[in-house]
């Protein structure tokens, strides 16, 4: 019995058709032209997912700097259907938690959710992702709109001697 051969690989201008046919069908949301034009400048936030050689996830981020943070956004995280629970999206995650955990320099990583995705809210659960928020009517032309927040926390914030993780605050007391 041959073993399934995982691997991730570079968006290029050569495959970056595959990424937006990927997408179509994935996501029911469509990207346009500076998406995937950023996806090619994206460097390791960007990848395409193989299995024995074809073609079947990807996952691209970006770095988000807003709310007085430095946080990895997850734009697009996500797996043919045939070929999902055999480790392709868990070794996509495991590649940006890789990311995030070399750089140093990152106080969470966050993406949105449609939230009646169970599967998905589960699947990144099971990596520490936590919802923090829920925004209504976040998506436009599809339903349910609205999408959960699911964020794992990798450096708590600190402002007035309070430590905050996610929604709750602890004192910090040393």
């Amino acid at each position: 019995m041959t073993r399934s051969k995982i691997e991730l690989g570079d968006v290029t201008p050569h495959n970056i058709k595959q990424l937006k046919r990927l997408n179509r069908v994935v996501f029911p949301v469509s990207y346009n032209d500076k998406f995937y034009k950023d996806v090619l400048e994206a460097g390791e936030l960007a990848k395409l997912a193989y299995y024995n050689d074809i073609v079947v996830g990807a996952v691209c981020c970006r770095i988000d700097t807003s709310e007085n943070s430095r946080r990895l956004y997850i734009m697009t995280l996500g797996c043919l259907y045939p070929y999902r629970r055999l480790g392709i999206g868990s070794k996509m995650v495991e590649h940006v938690l890789k990311y995030v955990h070399t750089d140093g320099n990152f106080d969470s990583i966050f993406l949105h959710v449609q939230v009646n995705n169970e599967g998905a809210i589960d699947f990144y659960k099971k990596f520490g992702f936590e919802i923090v928020d829920t925004k209504v009517h976040y998506y436009k032309r599809i339903e349910p709109a609205d999408a959960h927040v699911l964020q794992k926390t990798l450096r708590p914030k600190i402002s007035n001697g309070e430590i905050k993780i996610g929604e709750e605050k602890k004192n910090n007391e040393k």
